[in-house]
């Protein structure tokens, strides 16, 4: 939250993305109820969270799925994926993009699955 002219600034840690989001709510509130307490103002705000960066989307994809999947949909050997997400190696950009890109086009895959 660098650079808000928000009066308040929250943080949230935790060793998974949903323990972290879990925590920042979890501050978000606690600030918010402070604000009210005190009778200062307290401003509402989207909240949006983003990846650091590609380690970290990998990090939360492999606690969802395993890397030989992650491997077919981004054409990626999964043995170079746990490289990445141990901190063995860097991806180059056009690696990072070829993640993206295949994870969101097997997300966009999924989300037109209809079901009778």
């Amino acid at each position: 939250m660098d650079n808000t002219p928000l009066n308040y600034s929250c943080l949230g840690t935790g060793k998974t993305v949903k323990e972290t989001i879990e925590d920042f709510n979890k501050g978000y509130e606690a600030m918010k109820e402070y604000h009210q307490q005190s009778g200062k103002d307290f401003e509402e705000v989207a909240i949006t969270f983003y990846y650091a960066n590609t380690v970290t989307f990998l990090h939360a994809l492999k606690d969802l799925f395993k890397l030989e999947g992650i491997s077919k949909v981004t054409g990626i050997n999964a043995a170079q994926l746990g490289h990445y997400i141990q901190g063995v190696k860097k991806p180059s950009a056009s690696t990072e993009k070829k993640i993206r890109e295949g994870v969101m086009r097997s997300l966009s895959e999924m989300q037109a699955i209809k079901f009778r």
